[in-house]
């Protein structure tokens, strides 16, 4: 084309002929893996399986349920694998429904130590990093949300906004917990905290905290997970916070809807989620539920079927913000193939992805800060702007904050530093608080051998 020439459309080829995108979108309808295939569900009938009560009495809890379920698909030594990380390492008790453990798969045993799913559900010895299980500055309540504590359970670490912690347990236990401190049953490593008040002493002191603190809008009511709170007791608490003329936000975190959908399925739950969801618009109260899903492998008819109900009878929104890891979802494809699946099949919008916290013997699942900025880089321009998740660093004593903003890194050893506009519950009197650089620290085995010698030699 000469300096004269004009562009036209004739004078262009496919473009799909000459460079592929880096990622192609194709639509893919959700499936609900069949569950007969397990040998221990072969007499599974569809009824049973969308019955919510025989979903939890069927959870696997320990390595001889599992067996019961998985028959030989899978070989001895992952049994050994699982028993010698339930043992030694894990941070979090074997507690998978049936949901869950469909959405794996069993093709062989090296497919089932491949899974995606698996890897964070039903994490074994093999998984964890040989050398650095831990990083030197991981801690049970990595984010010190206990500390932030302003009465039992509530946790006040933004300016205008709580964590309300009704339940220390869930219909699932993930690997990764950043909650291992408190919730779900102790391990072989690790003897939980425990909640002391009774649940109705705690919600009361929940909420008069709120109704004496005006500056706080928005309450996210978690635990655990709110599926596991008796429904009368979480529409009690609810329509409680309804009643706060303050309170403008309520997120319900919940990962049973995508690991027990059928809980959030029942009569009796959508009845409720109905009249709550009434009175929030009502009173002009945003009402969403949050989920946590990890992999679009959990993506299932069922899970879309629970997203789309609790829409259909009113509430606002229903998000995800799910956890990057090493093994699970930590490339372009899997991520986009997750958000597509979310937001397009599913109707859950996908809201954040964070970085796994500094928990112990998580570093095998942990990655760096520059490769969440890389992902974040990534993704950009294929989803809908408004569901393009933030991919977010929760900093200790900080808070959320996009991997982009980070202040100073020093990628040899792998501390970043980031600062923050606000002071958190326990700061009030800090002078100091707003100037302060905080630290985050990358996985060590994803430092350069100079950083990896420096850690070592620090013992």
């Amino acid at each position: 084309m000469t300096a004269t020439q004009e562009f036209s459309p004739a004078d262009t080829t496919d473009t799909t002929e000459v460079a592929d995108q880096p990622y192609a979108y194709r639509r893919t309808e959700l499936t609900e893996p069949d569950w007969r295939r397990f040998p221990g569900w072969r007499e599974v009938t569809e009824a049973q399986w969308r019955d919510a009560q025989w979903q939890r009495v069927h959870c696997v809890r320990n390595i001889k349920q599992l067996r019961a379920v998985l028959g030989d698909l899978v070989a001895e030594r992952f049994y050994d694998d699982l028993a010698a990380d339930q043992r030694e390492l894990a941070t979090m008790s074997m507690l998978v429904p049936p949901q869950m453990l469909n959405t794996m798969s069993v093709d062989s045993t090296e497919a089932f130590y491949a899974d995606p799913v698996r890897r964070y559900m039903l994490p074994v010895r093999s998984d964890r990093d040989p050398e650095w299980p831990s990083h030197p500055h991981s801690a049970r309540d990595s984010l010190h949300e206990a500390e932030m504590w302003v009465v039992e359970g509530l946790t006040h670490r933004y300016p205008t906004k709580v964590l309300a912690e009704l339940i220390s347990t869930c219909p699932q236990y993930c690997g990764h917990c950043t909650r291992m401190d408190l919730v779900g049953n102790s391990t072989e490593q690790v003897v939980k905290h425990k909640l002391d008040l009774k649940p109705v002493d705690r919600q009361d002191a929940m909420i008069g905290y709120l109704r004496r603190t005006p500056g706080v809008r928005d309450v996210v009511v978690s635990g655990g997970d709110v599926a596991n709170v008796p429904w009368h007791q979480l529409e009690s608490f609810l329509m409680r916070l309804l009643d706060i003329e303050t309170v403008r936000d309520i997120r319900l975190a919940t990962k049973a809807l995508a690991g027990l959908p059928q809980h959030w399925l029942q009569p009796k739950i959508v009845e409720g989620l109905e009249r709550l969801a009434g009175t929030a618009r009502r009173r002009g109260v945003n009402l969403a539920i949050h989920t946590h899903v990890n992999h679009v492998q959990s993506v299932t008819p069922l899970v879309a079927e629970a997203a789309r109900t609790a829409l259909e009878v009113g509430v606002r929104d229903v998000r995800n913000q799910g956890v990057l890891m090493r093994g699970v979802n930590a490339t372009p494809a899997a991520l986009l193939d997750l958000c597509f699946a979310l937001q397009g099949e599913a109707n859950i919008l996908p809201y954040y992805f964070y970085l796994c916290d500094m928990i112990p013997n998580a570093e095998h699942w942990r990655l760096a800060v520059w490769e969440a900025q890389e992902l974040q880089h990534a993704i950009m321009g294929y989803l809908p702007g408004y569901a393009t998740p933030r991919i977010v660093c929760d900093v200790p004593y900080v808070g959320k904050r996009w991997v982009h903003q980070v202040a100073e890194y020093d990628r040899e050893r792998g501390i970043s530093y980031w600062t923050k506009n606000y002071r958190t519950g326990i700061e009030h009197a800090d002078p100091d608080a707003l100037r302060r650089r905080y630290p985050f620290y990358d996985p060590i085995p994803t430092l350069p051998e100079e950083g990896r010698t420096w850690w070592a030699a620090q013992g």
